[in-house]
């Protein structure tokens, strides 16, 4: 354990601390609500000055995901791929080289079903439990602590740390056993990407036929082809908004989905599709920002732009 660990957990016995590793775009957010409802948190990152600010907020930094599983009887995980996800799980230096039996995996990172109860299993076999909670409600949801979490494995497992997912959401859906909280997720996110190429391609085509995009995004707000993923793009489009999740990641998510569908024989065409011209968003430098961006792809082709203005500030997209 770390020096610091030591320091900020005060009186803390390690059955009351809560590990976190990762906290990026997400975890940040998460990780801050955990510390606002009193929950003493050990965290951990790659990057300096993303532990720095956590312990602003009365986190403990832990130097590897080994010192958070030595600290903190229930550790959280939430990083971006699957690669990572296994290292601080189990990887050398981590969770499972210093975790106890009792102790408590939470992994709520968008991964493989696969991994993760590969994952799963190898915990299991020395008496540490897991469960899987990914969540949608994007940044803004994690923000507030207003995400939705699917769950998936024992229920008793889940049932001794809703305690610590309760600050992050707003609804804990427990969807069945190990492995297909993910495979809701991705299906979830599934529809999301495809119907964001749609939105993206409507709100091109409503400008070139001469319609206001903002009458656009109220008129379909009411009909039959609005989605959440058409109003969080009409109004990032319209504000021209590109600052989000990372479009990179929702690649990375759209190639779980591919892989999940492949497992089980199932054709995913329109995902196929999409998963293309979110790569031409990513090959053109937009890797960094939210996929609205790829308006821009279309602009280009169109040789037109489509007029900003402002909207009402609105996160309802679930893609995280």
């Amino acid at each position: 354990m770390s020096t610091e660990t030591t320091q900020h957990t005060g009186g803390a016995t390690r059955a009351d601390r809560i590990g976190f590793i990762g906290l990026g775009q997400m975890g940040m957010g998460m990780a801050r609500n955990l510390c606002r409802a009193g929950l003493p948190l050990v965290a951990c990152d790659i990057d300096p000055a993303k532990t720095a600010e956590i312990a602003g907020e009365g986190a403990a930094v832990a130097e590897s995901p080994a010192d958070v599983a030595a600290a903190a009887r229930i550790v959280i995980t939430m990083v971006d791929t699957d690669a990572q996800s296994r290292d601080v799980i189990v990887g050398p230096g981590g969770i499972v080289g210093a975790a106890r039996p009792g102790d408590i995996v939470i992994c709520m990172s968008t991964i493989d079903p696969l991994s993760v109860r590969e994952m799963h299993d190898t915990l299991a076999a020395q008496g540490i439990g897991m469960i899987e909670a990914p969540v949608v409600g994007m940044i803004r949801g994690a923000t507030e602590g207003t995400l939705r979490a699917y769950v998936g494995g024992a229920a008793e497992t889940l049932d001794a740390c809703r305690h610590v997912l309760d600050p992050m959401t707003r609804e804990i859906i427990h969807v069945g056993g190990i492995g297909q909280g993910l495979a809701m997720k991705l299906i979830n996110n599934m529809l999301y990407h495809v119907s964001s190429i749609a939105a993206i391609e409507a709100m091109m085509l409503g400008h070139r036929a001469g319609l206001d995009p903002k009458v656009m995004k109220e008129v379909i707000g009411r009909s039959t082809g609005n989605s959440a993923a058409f109003q969080y793009r009409a109004d990032r489009i319209i504000r021209r908004d590109f600052d989000g999740v990372r479009l990179d990641i929702s690649v990375k998510d759209m190639e779980l989905e591919l892989s999940l569908g492949k497992s089980f024989g199932v054709p995913l065409l329109l995902p196929a599709l999409a998963l293309q011209v979110f790569r031409m968003g990513s090959a053109n430098g937009m890797g960094s920002e939210d996929a609205t961006g790829i308006i821009r792809i279309y602009e280009d082709i169109c040789r037109t732009m489509i007029d900003s203005g402002a909207a009402e500030d609105q996160e309802k997209g679930d893609d995280a």
